[in-house]
């Protein structure tokens, strides 16, 4: 059927919202700069209209759950799901008084995400071609490396994506700061000379800190260092960014909620390269801010995590540079959705056959992991 046969000029009036929420340990203990963890939960929202579904998804606490069937729902229930920007106007402004920054702007980003799904699906289109492809595939880094692993996982893990095409590998470090220098050697001997090595401080390190050890990465070619400080500290990466030696890009914005948090990262010189996470940022309405801003800007963008989620939107934006393949939501994604994009030659593929985001929930599977149901 052809996409205009399927819709018309007719509203198609959104029937049910859901919501659920699924608990997976890791494969092992794992930790960054500032914080350690045992479990990644993911959070579904399941939009139904013109019978068809859309998905959406973020990973936030289980609480988000009821935000979004109980407060949300009630704003989309019976409103057309083909005006995305309708709903999310109508869903911030049902949100003021409770605060949609947070856990808010996850429930409103899984929503948005759905809502786009939905509104493809509706159309018989991946997503991508709604939006309009800049390209067909996205470059990916594999991305893990944390702090709580020994050298000689983070060897295997690293070199073992180098081996399987990636180019570039990104480590966390910072929670124990004069032990870097030696996991960064260790790192760069497992990848050899030619692989692109980044950094991930998740704002463990002081302006000082930061300066010091930029210097030592640098001599073993790391070329990104990611959150060095707060991306709070807006003053704080400036000054970083302006000290370190050429060469080495000073990434952030992984806690972006808004296009308004963007344009200030932006403004303020903060960033060599911007990153944005569709599961935070009020979703694909939300990144596709953040790539305009970008462009305006003549910034690059960098999509943060949840790599399922992020390849047909990563097709669509023209200053994409690169997705992160974060071991925990690869694996996740891999073991409860059907239709992930495949890695080829170090590159995220999408299907290109399938509508919408092109994933399905193995609900049967994932059953094991709920935490919260509709």
């Amino acid at each position: 059927m052809r996409p205009e046969n399927r819709r018309g000029t007719h509203s198609v009036p959104i029937s049910d919202i859901r919501a659920s929420a699924y608990e997976v340990p890791t494969d092992a203990p794992e930790s960054d700069g500032t914080f350690a963890w045992r479990s990644t939960t993911l959070v579904v929202v399941e939009l139904t209209a013109g019978g068809e579904h859309g998905l959406g998804y973020t990973y936030a606490d289980a609480c988000t759950v009821d935000l979004v069937q109980r407060v949300l729902g009630e704003v989309l229930r019976g409103h057309d799901a083909m005006d995305i920007p309708a709903r999310m106007d109508a869903l911030m402004r049902r949100m003021r008084n409770i605060g949609w920054r947070g856990a808010g702007a996850m429930a409103l980003s899984a929503v948005d995400v759905a809502l786009w799904d939905l509104k493809a699906r509706l159309l018989g289109l991946p997503l991508m071609r709604l939006l309009g492809a800049a390209r067909t595939r996205v470059p990916v880094y594999g991305s893990g490396g944390f702090t709580s692993y020994s050298l000689e996982q983070l060897q295997a893990q690293l070199g073992g994506w180098v081996a399987q095409g990636f180019s570039r590998v990104k480590m966390k470090v910072g929670s124990q700061p004069e032990e870097d220098p030696e996991r960064v050697a260790a790192a760069r001997r497992a990848i050899g000379p030619h692989a692109a090595l980044f950094v991930d401080g998740n704002g463990a390190y002081s302006v000082a800190q930061a300066l010091l050890l930029a210097e030592r990465f640098v001599e073993q070619g790391v070329s990104w260092f990611e959150e060095p400080v707060s991306s709070d500290d807006l003053e704080g990466l400036h000054r970083i960014r302006a000290k370190v030696p050429a060469g080495l890009a000073v990434a952030a914005g992984e806690y972006g909620d808004s296009a308004l948090y963007f344009r200030r990262m932006l403004s303020a010189g903060a960033v060599d390269v911007l990153q944005a996470d569709a599961t935070r940022c009020l979703g694909i309405s939300g990144f596709l801010q953040a790539d305009a801003l970008c462009q305006a800007f003549q910034v690059p963008l960098s999509a943060h995590c949840a790599p399922a989620l992020h390849a047909q939107v990563g097709c669509a934006s023209r200053r994409l540079v690169h997705l992160e393949y974060f071991h925990d939501h690869a694996r996740l994604e891999e073991l409860l959705f059907d239709g992930s994009p495949r890695v080829e030659h170090g590159e995220l593929v999408p299907d290109g056959t399938r509508p919408g985001l092109g994933l399905e929930l193995k609900r049967a599977d994932a059953e094991r992991y709920a935490v919260m149901r509709p």
